[in-house]
């Protein structure tokens, strides 16, 4: 159904209703039951209150003042927009929680300066779609805050685990960006003034603030990671209308049903997924994957290569949600039975399925900077592909050094450990 082109929630709904309904000892209404008890979850509640919070900084003008920002304080190098590029899809991960949003947001405006400044269309389109990954990855995320509610694991020691790893892929896409600005010749901006710079970092300095208020209030134990997504609304909400003032109380039933629309593919592709898992369980497909790891030598090293295969795969054609939601009940078993953390085990899958965002033919960030700029995926996916290679090395060591990146979350959070 995929391949012909069925949307990803209707195939998954198709398919469990039609397996369930096929076994006589599970009646049809199971499959409306499990898909509403996978979304009647107070964890799942973040995810359309990030997209709400990434859409009033949208509309609020605030990413440009990040991009500005931003370029005061990188563009005097060759490259400099480009690398402006990377710096505020980090910024802006620490606010909203969607790489899709990042890409719509930041894409909009940097695509096309990039373009006017000389870059070529596959570099524009390449750096943007790579580096908006990170905000599945930088916390706050909402394919963490998914995964957590699946695994039953703390968000917020999810989130801190991210948080090096997800600096670490942004630096490596800027090492590539230093590599390709001498090869391809890449522009030079001009040098802003001390006293510019100052004024840009003033200006932005609300938007600044958010990840540090958000984050602060997870570690500090002052609201929980659902909680800290209403907090980025509100906050985003009020720099706008009184900071900023550019955003006008007549617009927000329109960005309401904006992030209405959004939510609805995650949250519907999550619960069709939900009703499969169910099918699934039925078939004992967990118990068949579990005594296959346990059988096969290699260990944990093994194991977690074979993960990062499956779900790179996967990622190609599918959404992170669905493919949490299907996969991860029946992986997780056999990765504690080897002793590997869930924590680690799941941000390995997010920065897999994160990278799933750029590879044809699903590619969603790929797909939203490729029609910005008016290029072919084909020719969108060349510009990524360095960048891609380059989170793939750090994904690699993620895999090789895999309780390394248990430090932070282990610190803040030891009853979780």
């Amino acid at each position: 159904m995929v391949a012909i082109g069925v949307p990803i929630s209707f195939a998954l709904g198709v398919v469990s209703f039609t397996g369930i309904f096929a076994i006589p000892d599970i009646p049809n209404t199971v499959v409306f039951t499990k898909m509403f008890n996978g979304l009647n979850s107070f964890t799942l509640l973040a995810v359309p209150l990030f997209i709400l919070a990434a859409n009033l900084m949208n509309e609020g003008e605030i990413t440009e003042k990040l991009i500005d920002c931003c370029n005061a304080l990188v563009g005097r190098f060759r490259g400099g927009l480009a690398y402006a590029n990377v710096l505020v899809s980090m910024v802006f991960a620490g606010i909203s929680g969607s790489s899709q949003a990042d890409t719509a947001g930041v894409g909009k405006i940097l695509i096309p300066s990039m373009e006017k400044d000389g870059y070529d269309k596959g570099t524009s389109v390449g750096v943007t779609a790579a580096s908006s990954t990170l905000g599945s990855i930088i916390p706050p995320s909402i394919t963490m805050v998914v995964y957590a509610g699946i695994a039953n694991v703390s968000t917020g020691a999810l989130f801190m685990s991210g948080m090096v790893p997800g600096i670490l892929l942004g630096l490596a896409m800027m090492f590539v960006i230093k590599l390709n600005s001498v090869k391809k010749n890449f522009p030079k901006g001009e040098a802003v003034a001390l006293k510019d710079v100052a004024r840009q970092v003033g200006q932005s300095l609300p938007a600044l603030l958010t990840p540090i208020i958000l984050i602060g209030g997870i570690v500090s134990g002052l609201f929980t990671p659902t909680e800290s997504a209403a907090v980025a609304c509100i906050y985003a909400l009020i720099v706008g209308i009184f900071f900023y003032r550019t955003i006008k109380v007549k617009n927000l039933p329109r960005i309401l049903i904006e992030t209405m629309k959004l939510s609805s593919l995650s949250l519907f592709a999550l619960a069709t997924a939900n009703a499969l898992g169910e099918l699934l369980s039925y078939y004992q497909l967990n118990v068949f994957v579990q005594q296959f790891f346990v059988n096969m030598a290699g260990g944990k090293l093994v194991f977690l290569l074979v993960v990062v295969v499956f779900f790179m795969f996967v990622g190609t054609f599918m959404d992170a949600v669905p493919a949490m939601i299907l996969f991860v009940p029946i992986i997780l078993p056999s990765a504690t039975s080897l002793g590997i953390s869930p924590i680690i085990l799941g941000l390995i899958i997010i920065v897999t399925l994160a990278l799933g965002l750029v590879t044809p033919p699903y590619g969603l960030c790929l797909l939203i900077a490729s029609s910005i700029s008016g290029i072919t995926i084909e020719d969108a996916f060349k510009g990524a592909l360095p960048y891609f290679l380059s989170s793939l090395v750090v994904l690699l060591l993620l895999v090789l050094f895999s309780d390394l990146w248990l430090a932070i979350p282990a610190t803040l959070f030891p009853a979780m450990f």
